[in-house]
């Protein structure tokens, strides 16, 4: 089944800024994406990040779940799926500290945004982590940790 932006807004609540096509289909995808400083990554390629034994794993409910609001307290990165079909949690290892949690999914899920639409996550267990910066200098907003970590934030 194809699902809309439109149809992710209807389902969550949440609106989409208006130069967004609304009919457009939005795209699943099974490997690497980001969208603005989230990235999602299949687990298998980030052996380093594991979910802990007795991990508690929340269901995410079909109008979704807020993962991260930009570093300026606006925009959330909703995930969001069919009642049943993908969880949610925090309770992992991460060495570099960048992960938000891991994600398992039956069905395709979705993370919307207000500015950078949709995109599908397809079928498997995902990390979503905070994108980082290199080195030299950026364009784009930063924040930065007591670690010295500089996060992409939109």
């Amino acid at each position: 089944m194809s699902v809309t932006l439109a149809h992710l807004t209807e389902l969550t609540g949440l609106d989409v800024l208006d130069h967004l096509e609304r009919e457009t289909t939005v795209p699943i995808v099974d490997g690497l994406q980001a969208q603005g400083d989230l990235i999602v990554v299949p687990l298998g390629l980030i052996p380093e990040v594991t979910v802990t034994t007795y991990a508690r794993w929340r269901t995410v409910p079909g109008t979704g779940l807020e993962l991260l609001r930009s570093a300026s307290g606006g925009n959330p990165h909703t995930l969001v799926a069919d009642h049943g079909t993908c969880a949610w949690t925090t309770e992992l290892r991460d060495p570099t500290g960048l992960a938000l949690g891991v994600l398992r999914t039956s069905a395709p899920a979705y993370l919307i945004h207000p500015e950078h639409g949709g995109s599908g996550i397809a079928p498997g267990h995902y990390v979503v982590r905070r994108q980082r910066e290199g080195g030299g200098q950026s364009r784009r907003h930063s924040t930065t940790t007591s670690f010295g970590t500089r996060f992409i934030a939109d």
